[in-house]
């Protein structure tokens, strides 16, 4: 080889190393800034076991405890339950249509799953009996955001007047029998 052939080639090779150096960082970055927004974004907790979160640690367990009681005294309601929305799908299925069968166990499900709900609802309720005012509104705070009693959120894209005097006839006179109709 000559000296021009070896400057070529090193040349070659110093760009092929700037270039693969690049690639292994790119990837590198792509990589961690991967993994980074997965951990840091951690999902929202929305089961009402995370209800008590905002509360001391001792109140947190004391409610976890009181909800595995209520769900475990309510085992058969459950196993009821499934078992109901198992035959209402068997029904379903069914060659012959049955309605009066498909609606008796609808309604049994549909006992099963309150009978269980109640119990689930008493015991937050006896949990909340336990705290102080101020960890029952933030206990509230918590369940708006959590468990059967979660409120929507108002959709981000949602026009607001600016004022707040804009539509409010409108919604004043729409309310009323909204209102009435929620009532129930």
């Amino acid at each position: 080889m000559n000296g021009r052939s070896w400057k070529v080639a090193l040349l070659g090779s110093a760009v092929l190393n700037v270039f693969l150096l690049g690639a292994i960082a790119g990837g590198a970055y792509q990589w961690f800034a991967a993994h980074g927004a997965n951990r840091a974004a951690a999902p929202e907790q929305r089961a009402l076991r995370f209800a008590a979160e905002p509360l001391p640690a001792e109140r947190q367990q004391a409610f976890i405890d009181g909800l595995k009681d209520a769900r475990r005294a309510g085992r058969q309601y459950a196993r009821e339950a499934r078992e109901g929305r198992h035959e209402v799908l068997r029904l379903l299925a069914a060659p012959q249509f049955d309605r009066a069968a498909l609606d008796a166990a609808l309604a049994r499900t549909r006992a099963a799953d309150s009978s269980l709900r109640a119990m689930v609802e008493a015991s937050v309720a006896d949990f909340a009996a336990t705290l102080t005012p101020e960890q029952r509104v933030e206990f509230a705070d918590s369940l708006r955001l959590r468990g059967q009693w979660r409120e929507t959120q108002p959709a981000a894209n949602a026009k607001r007047p600016a004022n707040g005097a804009v539509g409010q006839r409108e919604d004043s006179q729409q309310s009323a029998p909204a209102n009435a109709a929620s009532d129930d």
